[in-house]
């Protein structure tokens, strides 16, 4: 059996096998189409789960990324929640973005963008990041990532990110307050279920600074 990692490929090995799960998105039972060679194919997996319930409702309009997107769950509840919005859907893994295109198809979804991160204009900017972002990959490849998206937040707006605890949130939390822009507030916005959702704030000319809380040691 192929090590877990390999949804990390462009091009995952092994023939597509399709498969039907239920979940609840956006407040909406849906039946959907995943597959192997994907992040979590079985299920929408804890970490997202904990990260879509402690967000608040996204922008109306505007561009929002789910950043690393697997087979959808982010990016469909995005475009469920935000229909008049620019659903970016982002990944390195081809077939994850045919199962996003595939599920947006059979919802109806029209607002959904799903690409490679090369195929994002270079000028567009967000009102929000939604990300459960692949810690596994390292941490020079998550670092690169991060830096490159973060920063094109638009001002006054705000990136999502969930992060298993013992995979090092605390660490990655104190590492986005040393390394983004300072015009960002980094701040731990709830922990359940042994994750954390980290808010990276991108504060407007106007806002007030934000108080940043600590990790613990």
């Amino acid at each position: 059996m192929a090590a877990p990692e390999h949804y990390f490929s462009a091009n995952p090995g092994g023939e597509l096998v399709p498969r039907t799960i239920s979940a609840r998105l956006a407040g909406r039972d849906l039946e959907l189409t995943t597959a192997n060679g994907v992040f979590s194919p079985d299920r929408v997996d804890v970490g997202t789960a904990v990260l879509l319930a402690n967000v608040p409702a996204p922008a109306p309009g505007g561009n929002l990324l789910d950043l690393g997107c697997g087979w959808g769950p982010v990016a469909l509840s995005l475009a469920l929640e935000s229909p008049r919005a620019t659903v970016w859907a982002v990944d390195v893994n081809e077939r994850s973005l045919d199962l996003v295109r595939m599920n947006s198809s059979k919802l109806g979804i029209t607002n959904i963008t799903a690409c490679l991160p090369s195929e994002v204009p270079v000028d567009t900017m967000f009102t929000t990041i939604w990300s459960n972002p692949p810690i596994r990959v390292g941490k020079n490849e998550l670092h690169g990532m991060l830096l490159h998206w973060l920063p094109r937040l638009e001002p006054g707006s705000d990136a999502w990110l969930v992060v298993q605890r013992n995979l090092g949130s605390d660490s990655l939390q104190r590492w986005l307050h040393a390394e983004l822009p300072k015009d960002f507030a980094i701040l731990r916005a709830a922990t359940n279920k042994g994750y954390r959702v980290l808010r990276c704030r991108r504060r407007s000319g106007g806002t007030s600074p934000i108080d940043i809380i600590q990790p613990s040691a």
